[in-house]
């Protein structure tokens, strides 16, 4: 799961998430967008402007779901969640900026990669591969 903005410095992350989708979803990855506005109104845009956006720039084929908030009062109560877990510095809290990651397991353990974490970095392809198998 990932929150995700077209405006941003890190939305070329897109493309290594459709390259992860494309390379694990037969094994049961799901990569999962969550547009989000609140760092820099950096996903102004309507759900149907970010997934045309997303699908005619970086081929986009993983699910998109609407713009929801994933930091304070109005947080998605899936972010509750998913902010409680700690990185691997063992800080939790609220997200930092768009293109924060968390991998769930199938038994519900999560983990999670800051915003400059590329997703095809070592740790996170490890981290996935061990989910997997």
């Amino acid at each position: 799961m990932v929150n995700v903005a077209s405006k941003c410095g890190l939305t070329p992350q897109y493309s290594a998430l459709q390259a992860l989708h494309e390379t694990y979803s037969a094994q049961g990855l799901s990569v999962a967008g969550f547009p989000c506005n609140q760092f820099g109104a950096q996903e102004p845009g309507t759900n149907d402007e970010i997934k045309d956006f997303c699908s005619t720039n970086y081929d986009v084929t993983f699910p998109l779901f609407d713009k929801i908030d994933v930091n304070g009062p109005d947080r998605h109560p899936l972010y509750a969640e998913l902010t409680a877990t700690q990185d691997v510095e063992g800080v939790a809290g609220d997200v930092q900026w768009n293109f924060e990651k968390y991998l769930v397991t199938a038994d519900g353990a999560i983990q999670r990669f800051r915003p400059r974490t590329e997703p095809n970095a070592p740790e996170i392809i490890t981290a996935i591969e061990a989910a997997l198998a």
